[in-house]
């Protein structure tokens, strides 16, 4: 490989950008090839449009630095700056079309875990007993109407305090977070409690950032692999990593006498009850191979070809 690598010229301000492609080329991974190409030819022009001075690149590389030395199991800073950045939701879109007739998706956010206990229907999966009881009461179903059955969903929200148990020192189980399995019917319920507003973590260089930034870090209730936002929050309109959509707000009710029988929980309490409509993977594929075609034309990348779903440039 050593022997094939190209000799690289003088280098100058104008000449540094095709040298530094020519010399990571060498891949025989085209779709790489065309990542980095792509990604270099972005980062020096962001750094001649802005005549990026040395203090401000050696401060970016201190931040990154920081946000690796924070980083843990449980902790993610990078997935936040992805968050707060917009990238986050940016990639999903792109990656996870949805036909108007289905349900938006939406970001992970950083807060998700692989602990999470498997719960049978109506179990409750909140330990704090200072929130105020959640009855939550779903299907999925296809686009056609259809329940189905077996699909695995990952719930996880705050606790009364605004906070994710990951976020407590010494946390030594999941709480407030779950597993549940969609029954024949497409069902799944369980107890919770209300959702309150959050602030993602601000001890951070990614909350130091937001807080330069005059950003409010106040972030919403992420519920499943799509999140859905109480109507009325005072932060509905500026959440800290671009998740809420308008389809996604909810309103809450209020458990009835026949409700509170049917699911065995006391009449009163809040009740969110939300119809989820998935697509199948070939709909998604297709709608994103349409997409990245429209896209690709729109910039006037047509000498771009779609291997696997991804653009990659097409050869002679």
């Amino acid at each position: 490989m050593a022997q094939n690598t190209p000799e690289l010229l003088d280098l100058t301000i104008d000449n540094i950008t095709p040298n530094t492609v020519r010399i990571n080329s060498q891949s025989d991974n085209a779709r790489l090839k065309y990542l980095m190409e792509r990604l270099v030819t972005h980062l020096h022009d962001f750094a001649r449009e802005t005549r990026l001075s040395t203090d401000e690149w050696m401060a970016a590389l201190n931040f990154l630095v920081g946000c690796g030395q924070i980083s843990s199991d449980v902790r993610h800073e990078f997935i936040l700056l992805s968050d707060i950045l917009g990238l986050s939701l940016l990639v999903d879109s792109i990656n996870h079309p949805k036909p108007s007739d289905s349900t938006e998706g939406s970001v992970l956010g950083p807060f998700h875990t692989h602990d999470a206990p498997t719960l049978e229907n109506g179990a409750n999966m909140s330990g704090d007993p200072e929130g105020e009881p959640l009855l939550v009461v779903c299907t999925i179903k296809d686009r056609q109407g259809n329940p189905i059955s077996g699909v695995k969903i990952d719930i996880w929200e705050t606790d009364s305090s605004g906070h994710y148990d990951v976020q407590h020192e010494g946390r030594t189980e999941a709480s407030e977070r779950c597993v549940m399995i969609s029954d024949e019917e497409g069902r799944f319920f369980f107890q919770g409690i209300k959702p309150v507003s959050y602030p993602i973590p601000h001890d951070g260089p990614v909350g130091k950032l937001l807080s330069l930034l005059g950003h409010g870090s106040w972030i919403w209730l992420t519920q499943s692999t799509s999140a859905l936002y109480i109507r009325g929050d005072p932060y509905e309109k500026s959440d800290a990593v671009f998740g809420v959509k308008k389809s996604l707000v909810v309103d809450l009710d209020k458990v009835d006498k026949a409700t509170a029988e049917e699911y065995n929980v006391k009449e009163g309490g809040w009740l969110l009850k939300q119809d989820f409509v998935l697509v199948s993977e070939k709909e998604t594929q297709e709608l994103r191979d349409q997409n990245a075609i429209e896209a690709l034309g729109k910039l006037g990348l047509t000498h771009l070809k779609l291997v696997d779903h991804l653009p990659v440039p097409e050869l002679d």
